[in-house]
């Protein structure tokens, strides 16, 4: 018998597709970054003070805060091709628009190791979400509405569970199977 650690990798023909409700899970984990939350803070990355407190937004953007809502756009985008690669085919075998690994199987724990990593910082940073909007409801020095880190929250709830749940059917269709 081989050990684990040591098992060739799952056959991908052998792999059975995700449930009908691990692919809502994944779709609505990646509509969460792509719909929920990029948008609005493209808005703000452009300095329109939508929802703010128009002088100290414009502060706080001079301030680096333009650079950091450029970079957190570009890394919600991360979070939502995880989702999908959870649920499409090309979670399993690199598309040929991949370069150098073109048809070659997706190593399993590239996708299960952020898969359960990047739920639970969101999960985190929801909770800090909850903590922060309370501290601020009515705070003087708050440079947004705390009514968007009630819209955060919401919209960070379908992100953490959906890319958890895809994640966990991920990881159970494609466990090493014993012979």
């Amino acid at each position: 018998m081989i050990p684990t650690a040591h098992r060739p990798p799952t056959d991908v023909s052998r792999v059975p597709p995700p449930s009908r409700n691990a692919r809502i899970a994944g779709y609505a984990s990646a509509a969460a970054a792509v719909i929920g939350f990029i948008p609005l803070h493209l808005v703000w990355a452009f300095e329109v003070p939508l929802f703010a407190e128009d002088a100290k937004f414009h502060d706080w953007y001079a301030d680096g805060g333009g650079a950091y809502l450029f970079a957190l756009c570009g890394l919600a985008v991360l979070p939502a091709v995880l989702s999908l690669a959870l649920v499409r085919p090309w979670g399993l075998v690199f598309p040929r628009w991949v370069p150098m690994l073109a048809g070659r199987r997706v190593p399993r724990r590239l996708l299960v190791i952020p898969g359960y990593a990047v739920p639970t910082l969101l999960l985190l940073y929801s909770l800090y979400a909850v903590v922060l909007t309370i501290v601020q409801f009515g705070s003087p020095e708050a440079i947004f509405s705390p009514w968007t880190g009630v819209y955060g929250i919401i919209q960070f709830i379908p992100w953490w569970l959906g890319l958890f749940l895809a994640t966990r059917s991920y990881a159970a269709r494609t466990a090493p199977r014993r012979p």
